[in-house]
């Protein structure tokens, strides 16, 4: 086991807006925040992943639980309690935090350090504010007994709002893992033909997104007239539309996008069908700016919707992507992740990213959809990864 480092001199800039989180703190009714879920962890100190833990959480008897502690204006008593495994990368790159501490064993132990702290510091704790959906029971009940005269609250929507304006440094991650990701998916559509089962496309896409310094996180394939998205022994043949709608992860942060392909040439139904798709992506990329409320981009979608031959087959979603698939903005009430439409009558801000896509699902010719993401500028609106927007024609490369 490596020896834990407690140390206390902070080295580096604060990578976020202090003023901005204490505003959030103080709207939500926060003295403290506890900080404990993986992507939340990587944006308040701005360093890499604990490499050991970055896929898993189990270990043992117990599971990793990062903590980073920061009281509401008073950066200079925050601190970070990690793991032992993580020692070594703290003392390679050293987060911000004046106290640092890599201690760690399990869930209870890291939550009562992190009470330790708080005491010792002399902040406020009367509202402590926690990641419910990433605080195991076992580490709240410890906290709620090392403060059973304080009010435990919920602060992801303070985390959220903090994270919804992305840096240049994010924007460029985002971009760099959209433009990977549809370079994977063209390279695995070019040199795949007649006959490869969606299993072996799911395998080859996997393989050209790690090869591109991506961490892959999933892929979602429809083949031919089936709408089924799940890896399988289906082949893809001749004449055979596919969907390919892919994750995939650079330094923490998402591409996901979604593109077509088809064995042989497209005939003009297909053409037709994914024009329509092309024109309702159009419309809702056309109002994104600056300024303009959250819930036009629905407006402008659903106007385009309402034109298209299929309309009762297809269907439009926009969400926040950055760290977290579906974080801020959030647009919508009604999409397949549930939450409630926070954004919808808020003004879209320079640095907000959007994911927007539109899918039909066509009862002969099968599963039609692009994905988008768009990052709101200072002057409109950009789009990153924005190649393979049309039919792209399978094993090309094979010929």
């Amino acid at each position: 086991m490596q020896d834990s480092v407690q140390t206390r001199a902070a080295s580096r800039a604060i990578p976020f807006d202090t003023n901005k989180l204490d505003r959030l703190m103080e709207e939500a009714g926060l003295d403290v925040l506890l900080v404990t879920s993986k992507h939340n962890v990587q944006y308040m100190l701005d360093v890499e992943r604990a490499i050991f833990f970055d896929y898993m959480d189990a270990l043992g008897i117990s599971r990793y639980l990062p903590v980073v502690v920061y009281a509401k204006g008073a950066p200079d008593k925050a601190g970070y309690i990690g793991h032992r495994l993580e020692t070594h990368q703290r003392e390679v790159v050293r987060p911000w935090v004046p106290e640092l501490r890599t201690s760690g064993h399990g869930s209870v132990d890291a939550i009562t350090t992190a009470a330790q702290m708080i005491r010792a510091s002399g902040v406020p704790a009367k509202r402590i504010g926690v990641e419910m959906a990433f605080l195991p029971m076992d580490a709240a009940k410890a906290l709620q007994d090392a403060f059973p005269n304080s009010e435990i609250k919920d602060a992801l929507f303070a985390l959220e709002r903090l994270r919804a304006v992305k840096t240049p440094a994010e924007l460029a991650k985002l971009r760099t893992a959209s433009d990977l990701v549809i370079e994977s998916m063209l390279d695995v559509i070019a040199h795949h033909g007649p006959g490869t089962t969606k299993r072996q496309l799911f395998d080859a896409l996997r393989v050209a997104e790690v090869k591109r310094g991506l961490t892959f996180e999933y892929c979602l394939l429809a083949s031919g007239a089936s709408h089924n998205r799940a890896p399988s022994e289906q082949r893809w043949e001749k004449g055979d539309v596919l969907s390919l709608d892919s994750g995939g992860n650079y330094h923490g942060y998402i591409g996901d996008l979604a593109r077509m392909a088809v064995l042989g040439e497209p005939d003009a139904e297909l053409k037709d069908l994914l024009a329509e798709i092309e024109a309702v992506q159009r419309a809702a990329f056309a109002v994104i700016k600056p300024g303009a409320m959250g819930g036009v981009i629905y407006t402008a979608a659903e106007r385009a919707l309402k034109e298209t031959s299929q309309r009762d087959n297809t269907e439009f979603l926009a969400h926040g992507m950055g760290l977290v698939s579906h974080e801020a903005p959030r647009l919508t009430a009604s999409g397949p992740v549930r939450y409630d439409a926070a954004d919808a009558d808020r003004p879209l801000e320079p640095g907000m990213v959007i994911s927007v896509e539109t899918t039909m699902k066509h009862p002969k010719r099968g599963f039609i959809k692009l994905e988008d993401t768009v990052a709101v500028t200072a002057t409109g609106h950009e789009i990153f990864g924005e190649g393979g927007r049309g039919w792209n024609v399978g094993g090309t490369a094979l010929r």
